[in-house]
């Protein structure tokens, strides 16, 4: 099993996560954050992008070893999905938001039958909703989702409570407590702040850095 420390150290290093509890930044949903993760980033360091690579597919084959394909969550999963599927000779397909507007519209794109056990790959889970409705996705199309993996996880009792429900097996290979742990230890963050970033993961959605 994968180190969450050294992923979360890796994630770091190439600024794909990013902290400031004083100056929060701004989610789409209108949320205000402490911190920013975006994943995508480290696509552009290739040594990085290599060892992440490398233990996501460790987690695939020693958890999920009876996967018949692998299937991204568009946007910032596909390139993650694809890179493992690769690296694990296995057929890869991917899920978008909602049905194509035209063409053939397809939802899922690849080549997939009705029964096979495909293990979904997000880059990031915080809520859960929008990798849920992916499962659900793939589920419509009679496929049975053995799972999911993701890269980092904000830790939100929301998608925990949720995935427990569905009772789907769940891994990260990093989370938020992880890192929040390191960033204190390195000194990225003052003792002081440590206390506003656990009040944000407990009730995001009515956070404020003035608490």
């Amino acid at each position: 099993m994968s180190d969450p420390v050294i992923i979360a150290e890796k994630l770091l290093q190439v600024k794909a996560v990013q902290l400031n509890p004083t100056q929060p930044y701004t989610w789409a949903s209108g949320w205000k954050s402490p911190i920013y993760c975006d994943n995508r980033k480290v696509l552009s360091f290739p040594y990085v992008r290599d060892f992440i690579k490398s233990e996501l597919c460790n987690v695939i084959f020693e958890q999920f070893e009876d996967a018949d394909l692998l299937a991204g969550v568009a946007t910032a999963g596909i390139p993650w999905g694809a890179m493992a599927a690769d690296q694990l000779k296995l057929p890869f397909i991917y899920v978008r938001p909602k049905p194509k507007e035209h063409g053939l519209g397809n939802q899922i794109e690849g080549e997939c039958k009705e029964g096979q056990k495909v293990l979904v790959i997000e880059d990031l889970v915080s809520t859960g909703k929008s990798s849920l409705q992916a499962v659900d996705a793939l589920h419509a199309k009679g496929l049975a989702v053995i799972g999911m993996v993701s890269i980092f996880n904000y830790g939100f009792n929301q998608a925990k409570e949720q995935f427990e429900q569905r009772k789907l097996p769940y891994i990260s290979l990093t989370d938020y407590p992880t890192l929040i742990q390191l960033a204190v230890r390195d000194g990225l963050v003052g003792k002081g702040e440590t206390e506003l970033l656990e009040q944000w993961r407990k009730d995001p959605a009515n956070w404020s850095p003035n608490i």
